[in-house]
């Protein structure tokens, strides 16, 4: 029987791909920033360390389901848990919850890719960061972020990923609220027009909104950019590099999370 566990290597090389790219394309700037960091990391180091490490959640399941699933054991396959708790018959890396969680984890990675990438053009043309992502959510790298956790969760459940998901909610929604009021504080009018036709996190049904309305003075593609009005994201910008190497923008990164 192939247990796939004590896999110590494989915990420390697939929790490094993934924090090493999510700090490529998040660039965390400020204590606020370094906070959803540290929330993704956490979560990522416990997944992997029960995928390949010890299987903590499944050893306890074990001994209180283990006479109701049968097929609950301490072996790799054991760890897929809804597979298992629905019945699943065929290859658990096949299930509908595991097909999701690959639409779920590769959209998630996307979005954080494409919101920096917004937000990096951004800060070179001295624009809003409405474009992309932006026009479906406000917080697009935060909902990538949940978004990957929702895939994992889906693909290998665990009793501390479990508790951690809904605090981690919570957690990147006061961030992004703290990041709203400083950005509106500077940006008001424009802030409002902005947030008043774009959700913070899921997007609505229909088509997305394009832009802010243009204020007199400017050009219809340029209009004055928003960002959090801290000294510390200010003086981050201009040390940060843009997507392909290129030498970052001398302007501040325009927009939120």
């Amino acid at each position: 029987m192939d247990y796939g566990y004590g896999l110590w290597a494989l915990v420390i090389i697939n929790s490094a791909i993934f924090i090493v790219f999510a700090l490529s394309f998040f660039r965390p700037g400020n204590r606020r920033d370094w906070k959803a960091m540290g929330g993704f990391t956490a979560f990522i180091v416990a997944l992997f360390t029960e995928m390949y490490g010890f299987p903590l959640t499944v050893y306890l399941l074990t001994g209180t389901l283990g006479s109701r699933f049968e097929s609950l054991n301490l072996t790799h396959d054991g760890g897929h848990l809804w597979s298992e708790l629905v019945g699943w018959q065929g290859d658990p890396h096949m299930s509908p919850f595991h097909l999701a969680s690959y639409l779920l984890i590769a959209g998630g990675m996307w979005l954080i890719v494409s919101a920096w990438r917004v937000l990096w053009a951004a800060a070179r043309a001295g624009t809003l960061a409405t474009a992309g992502p932006y026009s479906w959510v406000r917080h697009p790298q935060y909902a990538g972020f949940l978004a990957v956790m929702v895939g994992f969760l889906l693909q290998w459940p665990t009793l501390p990923t479990l508790v951690m998901f809904p605090i981690l909610v919570v957690v990147y929604r006061r961030l992004a609220t703290a990041e709203e009021r400083s950005v509106r504080d500077e940006f008001a009018e424009a802030w409002d027009t902005y947030a008043a036709t774009t959700p913070r996190f899921i997007p609505r049904r229909g088509p997305a909104r394009t832009s802010v309305p243009t204020p007199p003075g400017t050009s219809d593609n340029v209009v004055p950019a928003y960002h959090p009005a801290t000294q510390e994201r200010h003086e981050v910008a201009s040390r940060r590099s843009g997507p392909a190497g290129d030498e970052p923008p001398d302007a501040d990164t325009r927009g939120v999370r």
